[in-house]
């Protein structure tokens, strides 16, 4: 027996004790039905070779979106335990001005972000000017601020957030920061009968980091928690 049918032979013996090793190895699988596709000439329609062509590319983008949805997994389970950690940060303070320093440093750094503000409206936005001076991440500005930024009407309620994509950003809010932002959460804050509406400003250098196509509920979330964290230091 020459040394070609002994090799065949192992091989013989080994597929069929292992079956399994071929079947469940794609590229063999490919050249076998390669192979008997040139058998079978040109002349024959092979329906069986058709049907796994079809089969091999379902099972392509079943994978595909199982790895997508796998990604999104992680990708909503890394943004929660940012908001967790924000959110706890809030808590902490015992004053509006550790408060304050929270936002610039524990509570930014927590979700990521190059730059943060705080936009609460007063009648008198000249004369409390002070206490904005005592942040950065503080800005007090005239009655009706809130509505020109976020650029919606009057008669309709703003959306709870709003993320949009920025050339740059605005200076007035961001101060020497906003020309380097290229995306931005906007979320509109009640702060109860009585008081102007208020706006927190999330920015960020990275253009994808905030846009339209992305979901909202965790950045509701959080808007939902500093809004009555706000309250108790404005009380």
């Amino acid at each position: 027996m020459s040394s070609s049918a002994q090799l065949e032979e192992r091989l013989r013996a080994v597929i069929l004790e292992q079956p399994d090793v071929v079947l469940d190895d794609p590229g063999v699988m490919e050249a076998l039905v390669a192979a008997n596709d040139r058998a079978l000439g040109a002349n024959v329609v092979d329906m069986r070779g058709i049907a796994m062509s079809r089969l091999e590319a379902r099972l392509d983008r079943l994978e595909d979106t199982h790895r997508s949805v796998i990604a999104a997994a992680y990708e909503n389970l890394a943004g929660t335990n940012q908001i967790h950690r924000a959110v706890l940060a809030l808590l902490d303070p015992q004053s509006f001005q550790a408060f304050l320093t929270a936002l610039e440093t524990t509570v930014a750094e927590a979700l990521g972000l190059d730059a943060l503000t705080l936009i609460l409206e007063s009648h008198q936005a000249d004369q409390a000017q002070d206490v904005a001076q005592a942040s950065r991440v503080l800005r007090v500005m005239p009655k009706g601020a809130t509505q020109r930024y976020l650029g919606h009407r009057r008669d309709t309620p703003p959306a709870p957030v709003t993320l949009r994509q920025l050339h740059e950003g605005d200076p007035e809010v961001f101060g020497n920061e906003a020309a380097w932002l290229r995306s931005e959460a906007v979320m509109a804050l009640d702060l109860g009968p009585g008081r102007l509406p208020a706006l927190l400003v999330f920015g960020s250098e990275d253009p994808h980091q905030f846009t339209p196509q992305h979901g909202t509920d965790l950045l509701s979330f959080f808007a939902g928690v500093f809004e009555r964290a706000l309250r108790k230091w404005l009380a």
